[in-house]
Order: structure tokens, then C-alpha cells, then sequence
């Protein structure tokens, strides 16, 4: 039988098919300076419209405008979060010159101060093309001239607004820090390390360095827990061998040093209550694996499933999945089983929910913008989660709280009341508890506590402490 001839419709559908294919695989062209900073302004306007943390916003932005490069990418989002780091300062000069109250105007300001930008350069860019901002008016004119000679910092300029502090916390910080109250905040006004943590179960660091460094990443080991790797500059790890065989995840070392804290031993019952997307469920099985064979069983709980779903695949990558139980606390039947798990767990690893005030380098938006429940809320539900957990913890012990904030209302102030209610707890000590480190994590010396900051630690700002159930 004669096949059928294709008819010219084919044709025209084959070669518009193949053309798409071919524009998909060419590089994307280079966007002017002009398309570049017209993209920040867009974000911006969208921030300021969004109920939704910045980095979702910028995320949303990017993954409808694929023909954004990555080189633009990078230069367009660190635009973008250097102007949001500075907003404080950028605010108190637009007063100063009475700039008006635009995004236009913020920007003007941040490339001139901020990248030494001069006022032809700047008209370049606001040059009413296609893809490029409008041109100047006569306000933003007159800003430019008013703003020439000076850099960000003025003379005038109070220091909580200097080193970007939110007025209902500073209070509070300037008692925690005293004199080290600036250099604390100016430390978070810098950008975050990219840190990883390699999968011992599957590995080890050297072997992890030795791949990443044929894909083209190169890293060194981090100054603290002893399997994290820091990159030396931003990389792209996705296409990389490591990542995509599940050897290694992206995670501030911070955040991998609670998870070291807990200390799980192989073979030990450990809970992770507010387990989210299971990073720390994963560091904490660093701890507990055996020639990398893991040995012992981990429960990861959260409130909310999605999450936990979400974990799943990362624990199957990770050759994790045959440890790690997960029990959604939506559920009613796992809210029983918890009840009565009496003293049943050698670790109990509560990362509560929190201000997040920790991460304002990483996520400079939440210093001026709350997205979740009030600080009064939160305190509240950290206490309840800490007496929740508390009965499951096997005398001798464990019961780890930590949280990604520097406020002491979320911190000590939750340890002090805990002890209060439950005097069968008492502070082990950072020192003695971990004594190959616990000094160099301390809040300051001889302190209980683990206090990281990145000034001190370049992590993200973390608070955890180690609470054992007492033996009868």
C-alpha cells in the first residue's frame, strides 16, 4: 500500500518545529544595561504589589522570561537584592532630597551611591527605548544633580538606619550585641555563602571536591561542621555530577550545624519534628551512617504534608528513604502515635517555626515585611511544640530547639521558660556536650548556648540549645 504523501501543512509544521528547536538550544541574546535595569524595576513594582516573600517574586519573574541569560540573570538579581538591602538608607536620602517617593528614584539613587554610577551613564540607561525605563523627567534630573558628590553613608545618617535595622527590634538587639551591635547588622547586610552538604551516606568530601572541580566548581572545605563544602563563588551545581547522583545539597552551613549538634549516634531513635523539606533530616543522618550504611531510624514530622511530600524525592536521592518514616501532623492517627511515644527517643529535634529574622542576609525583604503569624504568635507556638515533644524524650536524652532568629524573646527567653515548666530538663552545655567545638559555637565564652551570626560564623544567623532529660 502507497503511503500517503505529506501534504504542505507537514512541511510548514516540520520546519517550525525545527526552527524552535534550534532557537532553543542558541544562547540568549545579551540584554542592553538599559533592559537590564528596566527588569529590577519591574520585580520591584512586583514586590511591592506581592504577598509573597521576594525570592518567589523574583522566581516567578525569571521562570516566564526564559530568554533572560544567566550572566544577565545574576547581574539583574544582584542589583535587585542590593537595593532591597539597602532600603533604610535609600528612604532617609530620598528624604534628605526629596526625591520622590518612586522605585525610579530608589534605583537612581542606589547606582549612584551604591555602584558609583555617574548621571550620563544613567541617562543612557533611561533612554525610552523598547526594552529600556523611560526617559529621565525633570525630578529625577534634579535628584541626580543633588545626589552627585555623595556617597551612601552620610554623616547625618542615624546608625540603626546605616546598618538597616528595623525599628521594633532594635531595642532588643542593641541589649543582645552592645558594642557589637553595628558590626553585627552591617555583617547581614552581605551576601550569603554558597555552602553544601555532601551525602556521607553515598560519599565523602574529598571525593565531592575531586567531581565538582572537573564540572568546573570549584570549593574548600567550611571552617566548622565536617561534612560541608563552600563554594568559592556562585555556581550553577544543578548539571553538575555530584548534584544530580544525590551526593551532595545546597544548605548554610549554619543550618548543618544544628543538625551536628544533635550528635545522633548510629543506631539511635531520633525525631525530627518540624522536619519541612528534610534538610536537616538528611544532615542528621550523616551523623548516624556506618562504613555508609545508615543504622537507626529517624521520624520526620511536620505540620504541613506538602512539605513532607516534597521531601520524599531528596530522601530517595540521598539512598535516605529506608530510615527516615515520615508522619504528617495533619494527620489525626499520627498526632496519637505521637502521644504515645513516651520517652521513646535518644534525640528530639525541634527547628520551630520563627521570625526568620536570622536570614536577612539571604532574604533582605523579611527585614521590613512580616509574611507569617506575629512575633507574640510565634513565641506562643514554640512553647507549645517544645511541652508537645518533651514527654518523648528517653531520660539521658536529648531534646535539641533551635531556630533561624537573633531575637531573645524566641531563644533564651523560650529555654528560661521551658526549664520553668519542666524541671526534669536542665541546659547541657554547648562546651561539654560537643567539646572538639562547642567553644568556637558558643554565644560568647562560656555560654550554654550555640549562637551563630555572620559576623562571627559567615552563616546565617542561628540559636540553638541542648536540653537533656535528667536521669532518675
Amino acid at each position: 500500500m502507497q503511503k500517503p504523501r505529506p501534504t504542505a501543512g507537514f512541511f510548514i509544521l516540520r520546519r517550525i518545529s525545527c526552527t524552535f528547536r534550534v532557537h532553543l538550544w542558541q544562547k540568549p541574546p545579551i540584554m542592553t544595561p538599559g533592559a537590564r535595569l528596566k527588569a529590577v524595576l519591574d520585580i520591584l513594582d512586583k514586590i511591592d504589589h506581592s504577598r509573597i516573600p521576594m525570592d518567589g517574586t523574583v522566581g516567578d519573574y525569571m521562570r516566564f522570561r526564559r530568554y533572560i541569560g544567566s550572566k544577565d540573570r545574576a547581574e539583574i538579581v544582584e542589583r535587585l537584592y542590593n537595593m532591597v538591602r539597602a532600603k533604610a538608607r535609600l528612604n532617609w536620602w530620598m528624604d534628605h532630597l526629596s526625591a520622590p517617593d518612586t522605585n525610579r528614584a530608589r534605583a537612581i539613587l542606589w547606582m549612584m551611591l551604591g555602584e558609583n554610577m555617574d548621571g550620563p551613564r544613567l541617562e543612557k540607561m533611561f533612554n525610552g527605548g523598547k526594552y529600556d525605563p523611560e526617559e529621565l523627567n525633570d525630578d529625577e534630573l534634579k535628584l541626580i544633580r543633588a545626589a552627585t558628590g555623595h556617597t551612601m553613608n552620610h554623616p547625618d545618617m542615624p546608625e540603626a538606619i546605616r546598618v538597616e535595622c528595623p525599628p521594633q527590634h532594635e531595642d532588643a538587639l542593641r541589649a543582645l550585641w552592645g558594642a557589637d551591635f553595628a558590626a553585627e547588622m552591617e555583617a547581614m547586610l552581605t551576601s550569603a555563602p554558597l555552602d553544601l552538604r555532601v551525602n556521607l551516606l553515598a560519599t565523602d568530601r574529598d571525593a565531592v571536591r575531586a567531581s565538582l572541580a572537573k564540572d568546573g566548581v570549584e570549593v574548600d572545605d567550611a571552617p566548622l561542621c565536617p561534612w560541608t563544602l563552600r563554594a568559592r563563588n556562585k555556581a550553577f551545581l544543578s548539571k553538575t555530577k555530584a548534584y544530580t547522583k544525590g551526593h551532595v545539597e545546597i544548605q548554610d552551613e549554619g543550618s548543618q550545624l544544628i543538625a551536628y549538634l544533635c550528635d545522633a549516634k548510629p543506631g539511635a531513635q531520633v525525631l525530627d519534628y518540624c522536619a519541612g523539606a528534610g534538610g536537616k533530616t538528611l544532615a542528621l543522618i550523616n551523623a548516624m551512617q556506618v562504613e555508609r550504611r545508615p543504622k537507626g531510624r529517624i521520624v520526620a514530622m511536620d505540620l504541613e504534608e506538602a512539605r513532607l511530600e516534597r521531601a520524599r524525592p531528596r530522601f530517595r536521592r540521598a539512598h535516605a528513604s529506608d530510615i527516615i518514616e515520615i508522619r504528617p501532623l495533619s494527620d489525626e492517627r499520627h498526632r496519637k502515635w505521637l502521644r504515645r511515644q513516651k520517652e521513646t527517643f535518644d534525640v528530639v529535634l525541634t527547628d520551630v517555626p520563627c521570625s526568620g529574622t536570622g536570614t536577612w542576609r539571604r532574604n533582605p525583604d523579611t527585614r521590613w515585611r512580616a509574611f507569617g503569624p506575629s512575633l507574640d504568635a510565634l513565641v506562643q507556638t514554640q512553647a507549645e511544640i517544645l511541652d508537645k515533644v518533651a514527654g518523648a524524650v528517653k531520660p539521658g536524652g536529648r531534646l535539641v530547639y533551635a531556630t533561624c532568629s537573633i531575637l531573645p524573646r524566641e531563644n533564651e527567653d523560650q529555654i528560661e521558660a521551658f526549664l520553668a515548666r519542666h524541671p526534669d530538663f536542665e541546659i547541657w552545655p554547648i562546651a561539654e556536650a560537643l567539646p572538639d567545638m562547642g567553644s568556637k559555637l558558643a554565644a560568647k565564652p562560656g555560654a550554654p548556648f550555640m549562637r551563630l551570626s555572620p559576623r562571627r560564623h559567615n552563616t546565617d544567623g542561628f540559636f540553638a540549645a541542648i536540653l537533656r532529660r535528667k536521669t532518675a
